[in-house]
Protein backbone atom coordinates (compact mmCIF):
# COMPACT_ATOMS: atom_id res chain seq x y z
CA UNK A 1 0.00 0.00 0.00
CA UNK A 2 1.63 3.49 -0.92
CA UNK A 3 0.96 6.51 0.83
CA UNK A 4 1.49 9.70 -0.84
CA UNK A 5 1.67 13.32 1.46
CA UNK A 6 -0.12 15.62 -0.21
CA UNK A 7 0.92 19.89 0.44
CA UNK A 8 -2.45 19.77 2.96
CA UNK A 9 -1.54 16.66 4.68
CA UNK A 10 1.90 18.31 5.59
CA UNK A 11 1.01 21.59 6.44
CA UNK A 12 -1.97 19.81 8.88
CA UNK A 13 1.19 17.52 10.45
CA UNK A 14 3.59 20.54 10.61
CA UNK A 15 0.52 22.58 12.44
CA UNK A 16 -0.06 19.44 15.16
CA UNK A 17 3.64 19.32 15.28
CA UNK A 18 4.10 22.70 16.86
CA UNK A 19 1.18 22.16 18.75
CA UNK A 20 2.96 19.52 20.79
CA UNK A 21 6.56 21.54 20.38
CA UNK A 22 4.26 24.46 22.35
CA UNK A 23 3.34 22.21 25.13
CA UNK A 24 6.83 21.11 25.71
CA UNK A 25 8.00 24.91 25.62
CA UNK A 26 7.84 26.81 28.96
CA UNK A 27 5.32 29.53 27.75
CA UNK A 28 5.37 32.67 29.63
CA UNK A 29 1.67 32.13 32.12
CA UNK A 30 1.77 35.79 33.05
CA UNK A 31 1.15 37.05 30.19
CA UNK A 32 -0.80 34.26 28.97
CA UNK A 33 1.24 33.10 26.04
CA UNK A 34 0.29 30.66 23.40
CA UNK A 35 1.51 29.45 19.92
CA UNK A 36 -1.42 29.44 17.22
CA UNK A 37 -0.86 28.33 13.93
CA UNK A 38 -2.47 30.59 10.96
CA UNK A 39 -3.66 29.56 7.98
CA UNK A 40 -2.41 31.80 5.05
CA UNK A 41 -4.80 31.07 2.28
CA UNK A 42 -3.70 31.30 -1.04
CA UNK A 43 -3.47 28.81 -4.10
CA UNK A 44 -0.76 26.48 -1.28
CA UNK A 45 -2.59 27.27 1.77
CA UNK A 46 0.65 27.68 4.40
CA UNK A 47 0.42 27.90 8.32
CA UNK A 48 1.81 30.85 10.08
CA UNK A 49 3.82 29.94 13.49
CA UNK A 50 2.25 33.00 15.54
CA UNK A 51 3.09 33.63 19.28
CA UNK A 52 -0.45 35.47 20.94
CA UNK A 53 -0.05 37.05 24.45
CA UNK A 54 -3.15 38.98 25.87
CA UNK A 55 -4.09 40.67 29.10
CA UNK A 56 -6.29 39.59 32.13
CA UNK A 57 -9.98 39.59 31.00
CA UNK A 58 -12.42 38.97 28.44
CA UNK A 59 -11.03 41.69 26.21
CA UNK A 60 -11.88 43.44 23.41
CA UNK A 61 -8.21 44.39 23.57
CA UNK A 62 -6.55 46.60 21.44
CA UNK A 63 -3.74 44.92 19.97
CA UNK A 64 -0.70 45.12 17.68
CA UNK A 65 0.95 43.05 15.65
CA UNK A 66 4.95 42.85 15.88
CA UNK A 67 6.47 41.66 12.77
CA UNK A 68 9.87 40.05 13.42
CA UNK A 69 13.66 40.57 11.92
CA UNK A 70 15.33 38.25 9.63
CA UNK A 71 18.97 36.72 11.22
CA UNK A 72 21.92 35.58 8.59
CA UNK A 73 21.68 32.30 7.33
CA UNK A 74 18.58 29.56 6.59
CA UNK A 75 14.88 31.19 7.47
CA UNK A 76 13.91 27.81 8.34
CA UNK A 77 16.60 27.60 11.21
CA UNK A 78 15.30 30.75 13.05
CA UNK A 79 14.20 30.62 16.46
CA UNK A 80 10.46 31.94 17.19
CA UNK A 81 10.46 35.64 17.95
CA UNK A 82 9.00 37.12 21.24
CA UNK A 83 10.09 39.64 21.91
CA UNK A 84 9.66 39.68 25.50
CA UNK A 85 10.70 42.93 27.49
CA UNK A 86 8.61 44.59 24.71
CA UNK A 87 5.72 42.39 24.67
CA UNK A 88 5.63 42.80 28.95
CA UNK A 89 5.17 46.54 28.63
CA UNK A 90 1.88 46.41 25.71
CA UNK A 91 0.36 43.68 27.98
CA UNK A 92 0.33 45.34 30.82
CA UNK A 93 -0.68 48.51 29.29
CA UNK A 94 -3.93 46.70 28.09
CA UNK A 95 -2.70 44.98 24.79
CA UNK A 96 -3.31 41.58 22.75
CA UNK A 97 0.49 41.01 21.22
CA UNK A 98 0.44 38.44 17.75
CA UNK A 99 3.60 37.74 16.56
CA UNK A 100 3.80 35.60 13.46
CA UNK A 101 6.39 33.97 12.23
CA UNK A 102 6.24 34.78 8.06
CA UNK A 103 6.30 32.27 5.41
CA UNK A 104 9.57 30.02 5.54
CA UNK A 105 10.58 30.86 9.15
CA UNK A 106 10.82 28.76 12.00
CA UNK A 107 7.97 26.31 11.76
CA UNK A 108 5.88 28.22 9.70
CA UNK A 109 5.29 26.41 6.00
CA UNK A 110 6.38 27.61 3.08
CA UNK A 111 9.79 28.92 1.60
CA UNK A 112 10.84 32.72 2.14
CA UNK A 113 10.06 34.95 -0.55
CA UNK A 114 13.24 37.00 -1.40
CA UNK A 115 12.55 38.86 -4.48
CA UNK A 116 16.09 38.96 -5.64
CA UNK A 117 17.68 42.48 -5.16
CA UNK A 118 13.99 44.02 -5.27
CA UNK A 119 13.49 45.05 -2.16
CA UNK A 120 9.75 46.70 -2.94
CA UNK A 121 8.71 43.15 -3.90
CA UNK A 122 10.48 41.55 -0.70
CA UNK A 123 8.64 43.75 1.60
CA UNK A 124 5.41 43.28 -0.38
CA UNK A 125 5.74 39.81 -0.11
CA UNK A 126 5.81 39.78 3.69
CA UNK A 127 3.53 42.17 4.08
CA UNK A 128 0.77 39.25 3.02
CA UNK A 129 1.98 37.46 6.15
CA UNK A 130 0.21 40.24 8.21
CA UNK A 131 -2.37 40.44 6.43
CA UNK A 132 -3.17 36.92 6.77
CA UNK A 133 -2.50 36.80 10.79
CA UNK A 134 -4.71 40.00 10.67
CA UNK A 135 -7.32 38.59 9.33
CA UNK A 136 -7.39 35.76 11.57
CA UNK A 137 -7.22 37.38 14.95
CA UNK A 138 -9.60 40.00 13.81
CA UNK A 139 -12.21 37.46 14.10
CA UNK A 140 -11.41 36.58 17.89
CA UNK A 141 -14.24 37.76 20.30
CA UNK A 142 -11.74 39.05 22.60
CA UNK A 143 -9.87 41.42 20.39
CA UNK A 144 -10.66 45.12 19.19
CA UNK A 145 -10.75 44.65 15.22
CA UNK A 146 -10.80 48.56 15.06
CA UNK A 147 -7.87 49.49 17.15
CA UNK A 148 -4.37 47.22 15.65
CA UNK A 149 -1.39 48.97 15.95
CA UNK A 150 1.49 47.50 13.69
CA UNK A 151 4.87 46.87 15.29
CA UNK A 152 8.05 45.90 13.47
CA UNK A 153 11.79 45.41 14.20
CA UNK A 154 14.58 45.21 11.25
CA UNK A 155 13.10 43.37 7.80
CA UNK A 156 9.85 43.35 10.14
CA UNK A 157 10.25 47.09 10.01
CA UNK A 158 10.02 47.30 6.16
CA UNK A 159 7.21 44.93 6.45
CA UNK A 160 5.17 46.74 8.51
CA UNK A 161 5.87 49.30 5.86
CA UNK A 162 4.59 47.58 3.24
CA UNK A 163 1.82 46.30 4.95
CA UNK A 164 1.08 50.24 5.58
CA UNK A 165 0.32 50.15 1.67
CA UNK A 166 -2.70 47.14 1.80
CA UNK A 167 -5.22 49.47 3.79
CA UNK A 168 -5.65 46.81 6.15
CA UNK A 169 -8.74 47.32 8.43
CA UNK A 170 -8.75 48.57 11.71
CA UNK A 171 -4.83 49.53 11.52
CA UNK A 172 -4.23 52.68 13.19
CA UNK A 173 -0.79 52.98 13.31
CA UNK A 174 2.88 52.11 12.13
CA UNK A 175 5.92 51.71 14.27
CA UNK A 176 9.16 50.73 12.37
CA UNK A 177 12.18 50.35 14.34
CA UNK A 178 15.54 49.75 12.40
CA UNK A 179 13.13 48.83 9.65
CA UNK A 180 15.63 47.68 6.75
CA UNK A 181 16.71 45.35 4.28
CA UNK A 182 20.14 44.90 3.49
CA UNK A 183 21.54 43.06 0.44
CA UNK A 184 24.80 43.98 0.30
CA UNK A 185 25.34 41.56 -3.06
CA UNK A 186 23.28 43.91 -4.75
CA UNK A 187 24.57 46.41 -6.54
CA UNK A 188 23.85 49.79 -5.35
CA UNK A 189 21.63 48.55 -2.69
CA UNK A 190 21.46 51.44 -0.23
CA UNK A 191 19.59 53.29 -3.32
CA UNK A 192 17.00 50.56 -3.54
CA UNK A 193 16.53 50.68 -0.27
CA UNK A 194 15.76 54.12 0.34
CA UNK A 195 13.12 53.83 -3.03
CA UNK A 196 11.38 51.34 -1.38
CA UNK A 197 10.92 53.59 1.87
CA UNK A 198 9.41 55.95 -0.93
CA UNK A 199 7.51 53.74 -2.88
CA UNK A 200 5.46 52.74 0.56
CA UNK A 201 5.31 56.43 1.95
CA UNK A 202 3.72 57.29 -0.96
CA UNK A 203 1.06 54.76 -0.95
CA UNK A 204 0.00 55.00 2.58
CA UNK A 205 -1.72 57.79 4.62
CA UNK A 206 -1.13 56.20 8.00
CA UNK A 207 0.90 57.84 10.84
CA UNK A 208 3.85 56.57 11.48
CA UNK A 209 6.92 56.21 14.22
CA UNK A 210 10.57 55.50 13.13
CA UNK A 211 13.29 54.84 15.79
CA UNK A 212 17.04 54.80 14.47
CA UNK A 213 20.19 55.35 15.99
CA UNK A 214 23.84 56.43 15.55
CA UNK A 215 26.04 52.97 15.90
CA UNK A 216 23.37 50.86 13.74
CA UNK A 217 25.53 47.74 12.68
CA UNK A 218 23.08 47.73 9.26
CA UNK A 219 21.97 51.35 8.74
CA UNK A 220 24.79 54.07 8.68
CA UNK A 221 23.19 57.31 9.70
CA UNK A 222 22.94 58.68 6.00
CA UNK A 223 21.83 55.71 5.03
CA UNK A 224 18.68 55.42 7.60
CA UNK A 225 18.41 59.15 6.96
CA UNK A 226 17.81 58.54 3.12
CA UNK A 227 15.61 56.23 3.93
CA UNK A 228 13.36 58.62 5.94
CA UNK A 229 13.63 61.44 3.97
CA UNK A 230 12.19 59.37 0.80
CA UNK A 231 9.49 57.70 3.03
CA UNK A 232 8.53 61.43 3.71
CA UNK A 233 9.31 63.33 0.94
CA UNK A 234 6.92 60.72 -0.90
CA UNK A 235 3.73 61.61 0.95
CA UNK A 236 4.60 59.19 4.35
CA UNK A 237 3.43 60.61 8.03
CA UNK A 238 6.66 59.53 9.88
CA UNK A 239 7.74 60.93 12.88
CA UNK A 240 11.80 60.13 13.70
CA UNK A 241 13.49 59.50 17.02
CA UNK A 242 17.29 59.59 16.11
CA UNK A 243 17.99 58.43 20.03
CA UNK A 244 21.85 57.92 18.86
CA UNK A 245 24.51 55.74 20.64
CA UNK A 246 22.41 52.52 22.05
CA UNK A 247 24.86 49.98 23.69
CA UNK A 248 27.16 48.31 21.07
CA UNK A 249 24.59 48.60 18.56
CA UNK A 250 21.59 50.68 17.69
CA UNK A 251 20.00 47.71 15.90
CA UNK A 252 19.39 45.62 19.40
CA UNK A 253 17.39 48.43 20.83
CA UNK A 254 13.79 46.80 20.39
CA UNK A 255 15.02 43.53 21.63
CA UNK A 256 16.49 44.91 24.47
CA UNK A 257 15.16 45.66 27.98
CA UNK A 258 18.00 48.31 28.12
CA UNK A 259 15.86 49.60 25.04
CA UNK A 260 12.63 50.09 27.01
CA UNK A 261 13.21 53.44 28.73
CA UNK A 262 13.98 55.03 25.32
CA UNK A 263 10.90 53.88 22.81
CA UNK A 264 8.48 53.66 25.42
CA UNK A 265 7.54 57.58 26.18
CA UNK A 266 7.92 57.83 22.28
CA UNK A 267 5.29 55.06 21.73
CA UNK A 268 2.96 56.44 24.20
CA UNK A 269 3.19 59.90 23.19
CA UNK A 270 2.33 58.25 19.74
CA UNK A 271 -0.31 55.78 20.82
CA UNK A 272 -2.37 58.72 23.06
CA UNK A 273 -2.45 60.63 19.36
CA UNK A 274 -3.86 58.17 17.93
CA UNK A 275 -6.71 57.93 20.47
CA UNK A 276 -5.58 54.81 21.97
CA UNK A 277 -5.36 53.57 25.50
CA UNK A 278 -1.77 53.35 26.88
CA UNK A 279 -2.36 53.25 30.84
CA UNK A 280 -0.29 50.58 33.23
CA UNK A 281 -2.43 48.62 34.59
CA UNK A 282 0.52 47.08 36.52
CA UNK A 283 3.59 45.31 36.67
CA UNK A 284 3.91 41.31 35.19
CA UNK A 285 6.47 39.38 36.43
CA UNK A 286 7.62 37.59 33.06
CA UNK A 287 8.61 34.52 35.74
CA UNK A 288 6.29 33.07 38.66
CA UNK A 289 7.62 32.52 42.03
CA UNK A 290 8.17 29.01 42.36
CA UNK A 291 7.71 29.08 46.73
CA UNK A 292 3.93 30.53 48.30
CA UNK A 293 4.46 33.87 48.61
CA UNK A 294 3.76 35.97 51.46
CA UNK A 295 1.25 38.19 52.82
CA UNK A 296 2.09 42.15 52.21
CA UNK A 297 2.67 43.70 55.77
CA UNK A 298 2.57 47.94 56.50
CA UNK A 299 5.45 47.50 58.47
CA UNK A 300 6.98 50.50 55.79
CA UNK A 301 6.19 52.21 52.04
CA UNK A 302 8.20 50.01 49.74
CA UNK A 303 10.49 52.91 48.11
CA UNK A 304 11.10 53.94 51.95
CA UNK A 305 15.32 52.30 52.18
CA UNK A 306 15.57 54.31 55.68
CA UNK A 307 13.13 52.03 57.24
CA UNK A 308 14.93 48.80 56.68
CA UNK A 309 16.15 47.49 59.85
CA UNK A 310 19.67 46.26 61.13
CA UNK A 311 21.39 47.10 57.70
CA UNK A 312 23.32 49.85 56.65
CA UNK A 313 24.16 52.52 54.17
CA UNK A 314 25.41 49.38 52.07
CA UNK A 315 22.43 47.58 52.60
CA UNK A 316 20.19 50.77 51.44
CA UNK A 317 22.28 51.17 48.70
CA UNK A 318 21.63 47.97 47.56
CA UNK A 319 17.75 47.98 48.34
CA UNK A 320 17.52 50.65 45.83
CA UNK A 321 19.01 48.96 42.82
CA UNK A 322 16.47 46.08 44.12
CA UNK A 323 13.54 48.27 43.70
CA UNK A 324 15.01 49.03 39.86
CA UNK A 325 15.12 45.25 39.24
CA UNK A 326 13.24 42.87 37.41
CA UNK A 327 10.24 40.84 39.40
CA UNK A 328 10.03 37.87 40.85
CA UNK A 329 12.84 39.48 43.32
CA UNK A 330 13.36 39.51 46.81
CA UNK A 331 15.28 41.18 49.82
CA UNK A 332 16.27 39.60 52.66
CA UNK A 333 18.01 40.73 55.99
CA UNK A 334 19.21 39.39 59.07
CA UNK A 335 20.53 40.35 62.09
CA UNK A 336 24.41 41.89 62.54
CA UNK A 337 23.81 43.88 59.15
CA UNK A 338 23.60 40.79 56.95
CA UNK A 339 21.39 41.63 53.65
CA UNK A 340 20.84 40.49 50.06
CA UNK A 341 19.10 40.20 47.27
CA UNK A 342 17.82 38.23 44.31
CA UNK A 343 15.85 39.37 40.99
CA UNK A 344 14.34 37.84 37.87
CA UNK A 345 14.64 34.58 38.98
CA UNK A 346 11.50 31.97 40.05
CA UNK A 347 13.29 30.84 43.12
CA UNK A 348 14.55 34.48 44.09
CA UNK A 349 12.98 34.21 47.86
CA UNK A 350 15.30 30.94 48.14
CA UNK A 351 18.50 32.36 46.22
CA UNK A 352 18.41 35.59 48.48
CA UNK A 353 17.61 34.46 51.41
CA UNK A 354 20.62 31.78 51.29
CA UNK A 355 22.74 34.50 49.92
CA UNK A 356 21.89 36.74 53.24
CA UNK A 357 22.75 33.69 55.32
CA UNK A 358 25.75 32.76 53.85
CA UNK A 359 26.72 36.93 53.83
CA UNK A 360 25.97 37.02 57.54
CA UNK A 361 28.04 33.69 58.03
CA UNK A 362 25.22 30.97 58.92
CA UNK A 363 22.57 34.01 61.16
CA UNK A 364 18.87 33.78 60.38
CA UNK A 365 17.88 35.99 57.66
CA UNK A 366 14.01 36.87 56.43
CA UNK A 367 12.30 38.30 54.00
CA UNK A 368 12.11 42.37 54.52
CA UNK A 369 10.67 43.08 50.38
CA UNK A 370 9.37 40.41 47.77
CA UNK A 371 8.30 42.24 44.04
CA UNK A 372 6.46 45.64 44.90
CA UNK A 373 5.94 44.78 48.68
CA UNK A 374 7.32 44.75 51.86
CA UNK A 375 6.71 41.67 53.42
CA UNK A 376 8.24 42.42 57.35
CA UNK A 377 7.14 41.94 60.34
CA UNK A 378 8.02 43.96 63.90
CA UNK A 379 10.00 41.79 65.20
Amino acid sequence: MSFRLTRPIVAAALGLLAGACALAQDLAASLREEIVMVPKPGLFSQQLETTYFRPAGDGPFPWVIINHGKASGDPRFQGRARYLAATRELVQRGYAVVVPMRQGFSKSTGVYVAGGCNVTSNGLAQAEDVKAALQFFAARPELDPQRVLVFGQSHGGLTTLAAGTLQLPGVRGLVNFAGGLKLDNCQGWEHELAEAFGRYGHATTLPALFFYGDNDSYWSPPVWQAMVQRYNESGGHARVVAFGNFGRDAHDLFGSRAGVPIWLPEVERFVRALGLPFDNTGDIALLEHKAPVPAATVFAALADAAALPHVGAGGREAYAKYLAAEPPKAFAIGPGGAWAWRANMADAMEAALARCAEHGRGVACKLYALDDHVVWNKE
